[in-house]
């Protein structure tokens, strides 16, 4: 089985209100891009992949007149995707939300969101994740209230073969100062946005940690724009949101073997998911970013994970249609997690 997850750069803006794609010579979102051009590059990835399962990040808009299940299978429904049933948990007001791409042929999903609801005053522990989670993140301080801008999709999900697993889509809060006037403002910023990503991952480790005690197969996957060192202002908290939700030694923990290699290994090459053009440098960043973080029960199936970079993977290199693909369908590339089941 081969689940996947991606983050598809305004993804949103490739279909119309009335959730049809949009393949004509209009601009994309993506810089220089038209919007045919993008969309017949994510087919290419898509068929590529060929996953049974895969969480998108980013994916259309579900509001009052569109539907992002319907957007995303008429997208499948184009390219032939065997993945060609889509899934939402929460809506959010974003135009980003997160859903699942799933061959229903192989497995059956649910939207099963786990924890209580809450008012405005939120709730300790692990409540509802559309709800406010009420958390002490300064010791000298009263209790904040964080919520999610895109709540965290929860499934519960039954292979063909009977295994019975849960999986959490996951779009944590940009850490980037946004709206900032000046450097002390835009410092001010950042050390707050990065406050309240540590309560998010908090909230979800919350979660992960009464999934693990039940004993649940467990996956989860999405873009945590945040991951060991990746800037100044982690040092600030003492670990990164990543660490946060993986846990350590003193917890059962999930594995990912990139944010392994982050953890442990600070000099030499580092496995990277998305590249942006920094204009004002006219150069490309790349950081790691996409994760797919597994339970015990997933990396004893012979677990294996890949990175569709163009660049760092020598099959996708050369293969210029797939690597032009990648470069052009989305700032980020996906993770795919192959097991045996």
């Amino acid at each position: 089985m081969r689940i996947a997850t991606y983050n598809v750069e305004w993804f949103n803006d490739l279909f119309s209100e009335t959730s049809k794609l949009l393949e004509d010579k209009y601009w994309s979102g993506r810089y220089n891009i038209k919007r045919t051009e993008q969309v017949a590059a994510l087919g290419t990835i898509f068929r590529a992949m060929n996953a049974d399962a895969v969480m998108v990040i980013e994916a259309p808009d579900e509001n009052g007149k569109r539907s992002c299940v319907a957007a995303l299978e008429n997208f499948a429904a184009r390219f032939q995707l065997r993945a060609r049933k889509a899934l939402i948990g929460f809506a959010n007001n974003t135009q980003q939300e997160i859903a699942l791409l799933y061959d229903p042929d192989v497995m059956t999903v649910r939207h099963d969101p786990q924890g209580e609801p809450t008012g405005k005053k939120g709730a300790p522990g692990a409540p509802r994740f559309d709800g406010a989670f009420r958390q002490h993140l300064k010791a000298d301080a009263d209790p904040e209230i964080v919520t999610f801008s895109k709540p965290p999709l929860e499934i519960s999900a039954k292979t063909k073969s009977g295994l019975q697993f849960r999986m959490i889509g996951v779009h944590i809060k940009s850490k980037a100062p946004h709206g900032a006037r000046g450097k002390q403002d835009a410092i001010r910023i950042s050390i707050a946005n990065r406050r309240k990503q540590i309560a998010q991952c908090i909230w979800l480790r919350n979660r992960v940690d009464d999934h693990l005690d039940a004993g649940d197969p467990l996956i989860v996957l999405g873009d945590f724009n945040d991951g060991p060192g990746l800037d100044k202002y982690e040092k600030l908290f003492g670990c990164s949101g990543v660490e946060i939700v993986l846990g350590d030694d003193g917890c059962p923990c999930l594995y990912d073997p990139h944010a392994r290699m982050a953890l442990t290994q600070r000099v030499g090459g580092m496995p990277v998911t998305s590249r942006f053009y920094l204009s004002d440098q006219k150069r490309y960043l790349q950081a790691l970013l996409d994760y797919i973080m597994v339970s015990d029960d997933f990396r004893k199936l012979n677990a294996r994970w890949r990175i569709w970079h163009p660049f760092d993977d020598p099959a996708i290199y050369h293969n210029p249609e797939l690597r032009e693909a990648l470069l052009t369908g989305s700032d980020h590339f996906p993770v795919t997690l192959d097991v045996d089941i």
